[in-house]
C-alpha cells in the first residue's frame, strides 16, 4: 500500500495519560497565553485562550499538551464532502486533555480502525512553562501524518523531543479515503468542478487555525514550519503548489513524499468518482445519495490502495511536477528526502502474504509493481539483474525505491532549488528497527519507508524496539536539524556536520547515517536516476 505512513497497534494511546475531574471555573482573558492555575482536588491545570473559547490541557513531563481541540465544524450530513467549516464556540473550559476521535479509516497496521466523520481535531504540544525560560513567539511545526490518505491519525506522534527543542508541535487529523479525496460532478460547486481535495481543505483549515490562534499557546504565527511523511509529506507538496496554502506557512519539510508528482485531471478524478458511487448504491449519482451512504458503505466500497489529490481547479490547479519545475508555488525554504530502502516495506508486506519474489517472477512483479507492460519490465530488469543483488527479493525493493522514491525526491530536489532554499537528505540506517512488520527470513528491511518516524518522535506503542546508542545519537542530531531549519530556516546540528544547500551543479545531500550524518554526492548514480529520467 503506496505511501502508508504511520499508524500504531490498536487501542494504544500517547500523550501522558488523562487526568480526570471538574472543569477550571476561570480562565484568563482571551489573548492571554498558557498558564498554570491552581484547582482544587485537580492539582496544576493548564488553560489557554482560542478564538472559538477556553480549553484546558494537561502537564506531561516538560511538555503542556492540549489534545483534541476543534479546529472545524463536523463534517457531517450537509456538510459531508464540502469545504470545512468553522467549529462552533463553547461556552466556559473545554477540557483537552483526552484526544478526539480520527477520521473514519478501515482497520490495517498504519492506523486505527474508525467510523467516526466528526474527526477535525488537532492538537498542540508545547515547552513547559518551566522549560521556556521566558522564552516566547516560539517557532511553531504542523506535523501532517502519512496513511496513503486513507489511514492514520494526528495521536500516533508524541513530539516530546522536539518540543524539548524549544518549538510547539501542532498534529492535525484530515478527512482520509473516499470521504476526505473523492471528486464526482454532483459535489462541484458548478458544473466542471471543483471536487475533491477535501482533506487538502482540512489541512488549510487546521492552518488558518494556527495563525489565529497559536499566540495565545506562545507560539508564532510567522514562522510555521509543515512537515509530512509518506502521504503527509506528499500533502506537504501539494500545499507548496497550492493557490491556498499562500501565507499560511513559512518552511516545509517533506519526507518520502514525492511518490505521485503528476495529479489526474479533474474529469479522470470525478469518472472514478462516479464508479465509486455506482459501487456504494447510488446508481442516481446523486449528492443527496451519495450524502446519505452509512459511513461503513464507504469505506466498503473506497479504493484501499490509497487516495492521491487530483487537479480540481481551485486546491490544485496543475500538477505538482510542473508548479515546482515553472517554480509557480509558494516559495519557503525546503527539506525533502527519502529512505535508502523506502520500497522494502511493501516487499515486505507482499512475501508476508504467501507471494515471495522468485527468479521466476521477478520481471512480472515489476511489471505489476510500477503498472507498466512486460516487455518494458525486462528492460527493467537487465538493469536491476539479479546477480547484484542477494536475493530477488532486495532487488525488487531496489526497483520500487528508486523509481517511485528517490529519483522523483532528486526530481523535486532540482526544480526547487533553483527558486527556494533546499536542502536535501536521505535516510539510511539499514539498521533502523521496522516497527510494522514481523522479520521475514532472510529479507532485510534496511531503511524502509518510514522507518525515520522513530528517530523524531517518541511511539513507544507502535515502535517496542529500542535504538541502540549510535541509533540514539542520529535521533538527536535530526532533531536538531528539524527543530533549527523550522527556527531560522537553515538546519544546523552540533551532532554532524553542516548541512549544505541542494543545487544543480554539486547536488550535495546529507545521509542520516548512524551515530553522525555524513554529506554525500552519489545519490543519482547508486539510484539509477540517469536511466529512470532516459525511461520517463
Amino acid at each position: 500500500m503506496l505511501g502508508t505512513g504511520t499508524g500504531r497497534r490498536a487501542g494504544a494511546r500517547i500523550g501522558g495519560g488523562i487526568i480526570a475531574g471538574a472543569l477550571i471555573a476561570s480562565a484568563p482573558a482571551a489573548g492571554a497565553s498558557a498558564a498554570q492555575v491552581a484547582h482544587p482536588g485537580l492539582g496544576a491545570g493548564l488553560v489557554a485562550a482560542t478564538a472559538d473559547g477556553t480549553v484546558r490541557g494537561m502537564a506531561a513531563g516538560t511538555t503542556d499538551e492540549f489534545l483534541g481541540i476543534p479546529y472545524a465544524a463536523p463534517p457531517v450530513g450537509r456538510l459531508r464532502w464540502r469545504p470545512p467549516q468553522p467549529p462552533a464556540p463553547w461556552p466556559g473550559v473545554r477540557d483537552a486533555t483526552q484526544f478526539a476521535p480520527h477520521c473514519a479509516q478501515p482497520a490495517s497496521p498504519f492506523g486505527v480502525a474508525s467510523t467516526s466523520e466528526d474527526c477535525l481535531y488537532l492538537n498542540v504540544f508545547t515547552p513547559s512553562a518551566a522549560s521556556r525560560r521566558g522564552a516566547s513567539r516560539l517557532p511553531v511545526m504542523v506535523w501532517i501524518h502519512g496513511g496513503a490518505l486513507i489511514t492514520g491519525e494526528g495521536d500516533d506522534y508524541n513530539p516530546a523531543g522536539l518540543v524539548r527543542r524549544g518549538v510547539i508541535v501542532v498534529t492535525i487529523n484530515y478527512r482520509l479515503g473516499a470521504l476526505g479525496f473523492l471528486a464526482h460532478p454532483a459535489l462541484a460547486d458548478r458544473p466542471g468542478g471543483p471536487s475533491g481535495n477535501y482533506g487538502l481543505m482540512d489541512q488549510q483549515a487546521a492552518l488558518r487555525w494556527v495563525q489565529a490562534n497559536i499566540r495565545g499557546f506562545g507560539g508564532d504565527p510567522g514562522n510555521v514550519t509543515i512537515f509530512g511523511e509518506s502521504a503527509g509529506g506528499l500533502s506537504v507538496l501539494s500545499q507548496l503548489a497550492s493557490p491556498g496554502g499562500r501565507g499560511l506557512f513559512s518552511k516545509a519539510i517533506v519526507e518520502s513524499g514525492a511518490y505521485d508528482l503528476t495529479q489526474a485531471p479533474l474529469a479522470t478524478a470525478e469518472a472514478a468518482g462516479e464508479a465509486f458511487a455506482a459501487k456504494a448504491g447510488c446508481a442516481s449519482q446523486t449528492a443527496t445519495c451519495l450524502r446519505s451512504l452509512p459511513v461503513s458503505a464507504i469505506l466498503d466500497n473506497e479504493n484501499p490502495s490509497g487516495y492521491q489529490p487530483d487537479i480540481d481547479g481551485r486546491v490544485l490547479t496543475q500538477s505538482l511536477k510542473t508548479a515546482f519545475a515553472s517554480g509557480q508555488f509558494n516559495r519557503v525554504p525546503v527539506i525533502n528526502g527519502s529512505n535508502h530502502d523506502e520500497w522494502r516495506l511493501f516487499v515486505g508486506e507482499t512475501e508476508l502474504e504467501g507471494t515471495p519474489v522468485t527468479a521466476a517472477n521477478y520481471q512480472s512483479m515489476i511489471a505489476s509493481t510500477l503498472g507498466i507492460p512486460d516487455a518494458i519490465a525486462g528492460v527493467v530488469a537487465a538493469e536491476y539483474p539479479l546477480t547484484a543483488y542477494p536475493s530477488p527479493a532486495v532487488a525488487l525493493g531496489a526497483v520500487g525505491t528508486d523509481a517511485i522514491f528517490a529519483c522523483p525526491a532528486l526530481t523535486v530536489d532540482q526544480s526547487l532549488s533553483a527558486y527556494v532554499p533546499t536542502y536535501a537528505y536521505e535516510f539510511n540506517d539499514e539498521n533502523a528497527p521496522e516497527p510494522f512488520l514481523p522479520p521475514v527470513t532472510g529479507f532485510p528491511y534496511g531503511a524502509a519507508h518510514a522507518s525515520e518516524l522513530q528517530y523524531l518522535f517518541s511511539m513507544p506503542e507502535a515502535f517496542p524496539a529500542a535504538l541502540s546508542p549510535p541509533q540514539q545519537r542520529l535521533a538527536a542530531a535530526m532533531k536538531r536539524y528539524w527543530t533549527d531549519f523550522a527556527r531560522r530556516g537553515s538546519p544546523a546540528s552540533s551532532a554532524g556536520p553542516r548541512w549544505p544547500q541542494f543545487d544543480g551543479t554539486g547536488q550535495l545531500m546529507l545521509s542520516l547515517v548512524p551515530p553522525r550524518p555524513q554529506v554525500e554526492t552519489g545519490f543519482a548514480a547508486e539510484h539509477h536516476c540517469g536511466f529512470w529520467a532516459l525511461a520517463g
